[in-house]
Order: C-alpha cells, then sequence, then structure tokens
C-alpha cells in the first residue's frame, strides 16, 4: 500500500465510529472472527482498545493484521485501522487511488 492510498484510507476513516472495542480479554478467537467478517462487510474497520486491556495498540493492531489477512492503515493511541478490499471484486465500496 503506498503511502498516498495510506493517506487516502485514514481520510475516510476519520469519519468512522469504532465498530469493536477489546477490553480485558484481549485478543479472542470470537473477537478476530467478529472483525473479519466486518472487514468482508465494510473494508475498513476502526476498533477502540480500552484502558483495562493489557497489551498495547499496536501490538494488537498487528496481531488482528495477521490474523484477518488485513493491512494496519494506522494506529493512534487506542485506536486501531484496518483494511482489506472485498474478495468480491464488484462488491468493493472503496476505491483506492491509483499507485
Amino acid at each position: 500500500m503506498t503511502s498516498k492510498q495510506r493517506a487516502y484510507l485514514k481520510g475516510l476513516a476519520m469519519n468512522i465510529v469504532p465498530v469493536f472495542q477489546i477490553g480485558k480479554s484481549s485478543l479472542t478467537p470470537e473477537i478476530t472472527q467478529a472483525v473479519d467478517e466486518a472487514l468482508e462487510a465494510r473494508e475498513l474497520v476502526k476498533i477502540t482498545v480500552l484502558k483495562n486491556c493489557l497489551d498495547d495498540g499496536r501490538s494488537i493492531a498487528e496481531k488482528l493484521a495477521e490474523r484477518t489477512h488485513s493491512q494496519v492503515v494506522q494506529v493512534i493511541g487506542r485506536k486501531i485501522v484496518l483494511y482489506r478490499p472485498a474478495k468480491d471484486e464488484t462488491k468493493r465500496k472503496i476505491r483506492l487511488p491509483e499507485k
């Protein structure tokens, strides 16, 4: 992903509300499954890491991206933004700028 594409996705992410909150139990298989399904439906997902979570946002973002085959767009404090294009070309909602 180029810096231009990342900047475009950051701009889109500013207007969406967090869909998930990761708390004390950190990353569970259920959260990973739910994020995977949300990425398929929405392509761009914002997640909040609660204060009672012992893991930091960057490590959670990297683990989630690896498990869901997505890309980390940004991590700011306790907010994570992930992106994965829909598998079906016709269902893609986000068109990235050309490379």
